[in-house]
């Protein structure tokens, strides 16, 4: 079964308005809060729920005939399917693009193209597998443990059941592929989820107080921030390639300098000065590093001072950053906008326009920081070292103010995803955890109990999800409509 709640039963949508921050009133949106009850509502009328939470009645209320049970598990299995098989399709489609793209410039054999496309296919059918198992596993658990648990006792845990049980269909993307990465950021949705719970819980309440700051998502990100930049500075390999990757684009330094860096802060002798040099020199700038330096300055951004370069980079970083967001903004507006374009061109151009402007200052403002605020501590403290660069890569989360608040925690639980994966790398390779903490699928285990606790909050808490993501999750696992507008209602 599907969320137990009286609205979804009934049917109704009308607790949620079609605000600017995901479907929610202003600051409600921001920690889940329920948003207005209309009296005038006929399904409201009859739900009438006492408090915050749904009530616990489950989809019994509603008989499905087998055949529309078995319909309704076959199209949940159909549409996880597609969405699945879309998403990695695309992302495959724009690889293989670009690959395309870039054997213009060098050398590619053919062979490699037809086992990249082969690679391709595979990996979208077996992401359309995983995400058409679990949607189709969940709904048949729920339905079974429905049909057997009767009302009351089993009610209000099977989508709690259903979700762990349908967890290791990840397993489908490969027995030998870990989504470390992905399992983590699902952790982090569903802490969210737990913690919108706990504000209002009564039971709760005073012990998730601290998360109702105002401005939590962003020391959320000056957290992973610190984590980050300076595992990016120091170690690499506890970053996911593609992040790696991103990072490097947008961090505006050769490799060769951030070894540089690496080697001074790490307190470890200097071994490529003269390519540090070297690459100055290619550019224009001939400078000459001393061995015994105690600052990076000189690596950092050769013979320029720190102020000169903030300005210099941050007018190049924030040509970096608009590409980035500007299909993020424009292709959504001419998909989901397009009859509206046609009507208020202006309007909604516009607020796509100011949306990548907006988006890019915080990316470019993000990237700048990083270097102004480590130069400044290198400057004040007159060393460098490990210490420094954590506390010098703190403050570069600010930037996350620029951003628009109904995305600010969005972000945030990505970076923290991603920082949560790297610290726990930092501190295996340092010995500090134990062997028997290394669990050999210990994703599949992560994404279980992540994917159990946002169904159980599906089903039992839909206040606490935005409108957004309860039409995708209700399209997908297909809420039955409301008693009055089923088949057999109709066919009476």
């Amino acid at each position: 079964m599907s969320p137990s709640g009286d609205r979804a039963i009934n049917g109704c949508r009308c607790s949620f308005s079609s605000g600017e921050n995901g479907g929610f009133h202003d600051g409600a949106a921001d920690y889940g809060l329920p948003g207005s009850h209309d009296e005038t509502c006929t399904h409201c009328a009859r739900s009438k729920p006492s408090s915050y939470s749904s009530s616990v009645l489950g989809f019994d209320t509603i008989l499905l005939t087998d055949s529309e049970k078995l319909r309704r598990i076959v199209v949940a299995s159909a549409k996880g399917f597609s969405i699945g098989a879309g998403l990695k399709g695309g992302l495959a489609l724009f690889s293989i693009l670009a690959r395309l793209r870039r054997k213009k410039s060098r050398k590619v054999e053919a062979f490699s193209d037809k086992e990249a496309i082969s690679m391709a296919i595979k990996e979208t059918l077996r992401y359309g597998l995983f995400l058409g198992t679990f949607s189709g596993t969940y709904v048949s658990v729920d339905e079974i443990i429905g049909a057997l648990g009767g009302h009351n006792r089993t009610a209000k845990w099977r989508a709690l059941v259903a979700g762990l049980v349908a967890g290791p269909s990840m397993l489908l993307t490969g027995p030998n592929t870990l989504h470390t990465s992905l399992a983590i950021y699902i952790l982090m949705r569903a802490a969210v989820l737990a913690s919108r719970c706990g504000i209002k819980s009564k039971r709760f309440g005073k012990l998730c107080k601290p998360l109702t700051w105002k401005h939590g998502d962003i020391f959320l990100m000056c957290l992973s921030s610190s984590q980050i930049l300076s595992s990016f500075l120091l170690k690499q390999d506890s970053l996911p390639s593609s992040y790696k990757s991103f990072l490097r684009k947008h961090c505006g330094k050769d490799n060769v300098l951030l070894h540089g860096v690496k080697e001074l802060a790490s307190g470890l002798p200097f071994t490529n000065l003269e390519e540090i040099e070297k690459f100055y020199k290619a550019t224009g700038v001939d400078i000459k590093l001393d061995p015994n330096m105690k600052v990076p300055c000189t690596m950092i951004h050769g013979n320029q001072s720190c102020r000169a370069h903030v300005v210099t980079f941050f007018i190049e970083a924030y040509k970096r950053a608009l590409p980035v967001y500007l299909p993020v903004y424009l292709i959504p507006t001419l998909i989901v906008h397009r009859q509206g374009l046609l009507k208020r061109p202006f309007t909604i151009l516009g607020k796509s326009i100011i949306g990548t402007g907006r988006s890019s200052l915080f990316l470019s403002s993000y990237c700048t920081s990083a270097w102004m605020w480590t130069c400044l501590m290198f400057w004040f403290i007159r060393k460098c070292n490990i210490p420094m660069v954590v506390i010098g890569t703190f403050p570069p989360g600010l930037a996350l103010a620029f951003e628009k608040k109904s995305r600010r925690i969005e972000i945030s639980i990505y970076c923290l995803a991603r920082a949560i994966e790297s610290f726990f790398i930092c501190m295996a390779d340092v010995g500090y955890l134990p062997e028997s903490m290394n669990l050999k699928r210990a994703d599949v285990l992560i994404f279980s109990l992540s994917t159990a606790i946002i169904m159980h909050c599906y089903a039992q808490e839909r206040e606490v999800f935005r409108s957004k993501y309860l039409d995708v999750l209700d399209w997908v696992f297909g809420v039955p409509p409301p008693p009055c507008e089923t088949p057999r209602c109709k066919n009476r």
